[in-house]
């Protein structure tokens, strides 16, 4: 009931994940990043304590293999867990359970870990990997083509009613963190206009966060 894929650009380091589901507020639950550290999805069944655990084994200086091993080993359930793991260099690791629900795949490209399960084929992490691989553009971009192209190939068994775009650059907090909580049609196609929308601001955003003396101002009261 969930596809996503990881992220890495190598030219400036950023670490995304791109993730959609059936379920509601999927943000909420599976993505999990840290700037300069890692990305985890966690889904299928998921337990979200695995994307922090994870993260703090690689800051630790855990390979992603091992920091996934010692995660899944620790809180038992492991079968009912679909994982995919990338750290900051860009190595990648992924798992899927034996109770890995409906159809299911995972598979690890340049820079980048897709997976899903209960898809409507195997075919459909396929093409988020290629997709990733190919599209231009900065990480966001390159993680919503993924999610397009996995819609186009067939996406889930089902429809799709949440989403969500998280990326981390240098700063310790999130320089994009989009959810799409709930809709009943194209949650995607909503959240890839949350990104249109949010992209031209976001460098603002920014500034004001570091230095309120150049921050621009947006017209709202109270802000000048």
């Amino acid at each position: 009931m969930t596809f996503s894929i990881v992220g890495r650009c190598a030219e400036t380091g950023q670490l995304g994940i791109a993730i959609s589901s059936s379920s509601i507020a999927v943000g909420a639950r599976c993505p999990w990043l840290r700037a300069g550290v890692g990305a985890v999805s966690t889904q299928n069944i998921t337990l979200p304590a695995l994307g922090p655990q994870i993260l703090d084994l690689l800051e630790a200086g855990l390979a992603p293999g091992a920091a996934l091993d010692k995660a899944l080993g620790s809180n038992g359930h492991g079968r009912f867990r679909q994982v995919s793991v990338l750290d900051s260099h860009g190595a990648t690791a992924l798992f899927t359970g034996s109770e890995a629900l409906g159809v299911h795949h995972a598979r690890a490209g340049e820079q980048c870990v897709a997976a899903g399960n209960l898809l409507s084929a195997p075919t459909v992490i396929d093409a988020m990997v290629a997709a990733f691989e190919t599209a231009g553009g900065c990480l966001a971009e390159r993680l919503l083509a993924a999610m397009q192209a996995a819609m186009v190939a067939g996406g889930e068994a089902g429809p799709v009613h949440s989403a969500a775009l998280k990326v981390v650059g240098e700063l310790v907090w999130p320089i994009i963190d989009l959810r799409v909580d709930w809709a009943d049609e194209d949650p995607i196609g909503e959240l890839a206009g949350l990104w249109q929308a949010y992209q031209p601001q976001m460098q603002d955003y920014i500034t004001r966060a570091l230095d309120p003396t150049a921050a621009p101002s947006y017209g709202v009261p109270g802000d000048e």
